[in-house]
């Protein structure tokens, strides 16, 4: 029956799709995939991503405990330093759902978006300026630590800076990441081709986690 629906070679079209999207749209897409599962599949899912993430513990445990450290995260406030944003998705990556005063750090610096943009005049078009400043909202937003209300205020967050892009996505040399589905999200393995933000990158997200 599962075949029937789901035959070989649409499922393998499913997972080249997948491999091919950008960061943003691929954590979307599995937070989404996660509120369709029921209770047990959760905790089985919950077990092999436990049993993926041990591989990675000893060579990411410095970089956790300063992405779970309020003080470590308060000195990441400058939104316009590639350098920060590229803390900031390790940070979030590796943040604990337990994380609340954390979390509201992250919050508080992530909500100064509109006086970036505005006071600054950051272009979210240039460079891979636009799909990291997606990524972070897009992975605050669905990110079980933040409260109801501050993923609420992310999402909108979120929204506008999908409305900036897209609104000038027409201009030549602009990303081609100019608008984003955005789907109710719940509370990373790469496939090969997979477009990944540098800071995620094994050999770069110890190194550019240090802060």
């Amino acid at each position: 029956m599962v075949e029937k629906r789901c035959p070989r070679l649409q499922r393998d079209g499913v997972y080249r799709w997948f491999s091919e999207l950008p960061s943003p749209q691929r954590v979307e897409f599995l937070c989404g995939l996660l509120d369709l599962c029921i209770p047990l599949e959760l905790r089985f899912l919950g077990a092999c991503l436990e049993d993926l993430a041990r591989k990675d513990y000893h060579s990411l445990r410095d970089s956790e405990i300063k992405a779970n450290n309020p003080a470590d995260l308060g000195s990441l406030t400058n939104l316009t330093d590639e350098v920060v944003r590229s803390k900031l998705l390790v940070s979030l990556a590796l943040l604990g759902s337990a994380h609340r005063e954390a979390a509201g750090v992250l919050f508080r610096t992530l909500t100064h978006i509109d006086s970036v943009i505005n006071n600054y005049g950051l272009q979210l078009n240039e460079g891979r300026t636009g799909d990291e400043f997606l990524l972070l909202f897009t992975m605050a937003s669905n990110h079980p630590a933040f409260s109801f209300h501050q993923k609420q205020v992310l999402r909108q967050e979120l929204t506008q800076i999908q409305n900036i892009m897209a609104s000038t996505s027409k201009n030549p040399g602009t990303s081609t990441l100019n608008t984003m589905a955005t789907y109710p999200g719940c509370h990373k393995a790469s496939a090969e081709g997979a477009v990944l933000p540098a800071a995620w990158q094994t050999n770069d997200l110890v190194g550019e986690a240090s802060v």
